[in-house]
């Protein structure tokens, strides 16, 4: 029996992939995580095949021709991100329930054709001061870049209402028991 899709997403700085990678210490048999495919430039601590397939555009667009992908979306201007049909087999053959951490127009997508084997959960904070204030943490981000990051946050917002579950990430604690309940809850379904 092939396994279920748990699609976390959310603007940046909510958390999601805080959340992500909490469930999937805590409960390694059941879940593993799918890891995207993006045309960005490979940062300084990510491993290829491990944080992300990096490839070149035309390789991408070529495999959007072939039909390789379940999901994807030209999230930045010129940055492509999706899921490979071919990765979400490969962890189900593993016998895993997949775990994702994507976009917010990228989880619904793989809501709509996986439907109920799968759970999509948006994730949020209570405020843009709280999202500015985690991002600036980071470190990554200049003041430019910043800017585009909350105009794509507040248009991930307006998305919420067509996810199963808003999940509030306001305090860590909480929301990481909360995480885990919800996942087990769908899991049992």
């Amino acid at each position: 029996m092939k396994g279920k899709l748990i699609i976390f997403s959310a603007p940046s700085g909510s958390g999601k992939t805080t959340i992500v990678r909490h469930l999937l210490n805590k409960f390694p048999d059941l879940l593993a995580f799918s890891v995207s495919a993006s045309t960005r430039e490979r940062r300084a601590h990510e491993i290829d095949g491990k944080d992300y397939y990096f490839l070149p555009k035309k390789d991408f667009r070529e495999r959007i021709s072939n039909n390789e992908f379940a999901e994807w979306e030209e999230v930045y201007a010129g940055n492509y991100y999706g899921t490979f049909k071919t990765e979400i087999e490969r962890l189900w053959l593993e016998g895993k329930h997949v775990l994702f951490d994507v976009d917010v127009k990228g989880g619904l997508k793989l809501k709509e054709i996986y439907r109920e084997k799968a759970l999509a959960i948006f994730v949020k904070v209570s405020s843009e001061e709280e999202i500015i204030r985690r991002l600036s943490e980071r470190g990554t981000e200049t003041e430019k870049s910043l800017e585009t990051r909350l105009g794509k946050v507040r248009y991930e917002l307006s998305f919420e209402d067509k996810f199963d579950i808003t999940l509030a990430n306001d305090n860590l604690v909480e929301t990481l028991e909360r995480a885990e309940e919800i996942v087990m809850e769908f899991i049992a379904s």
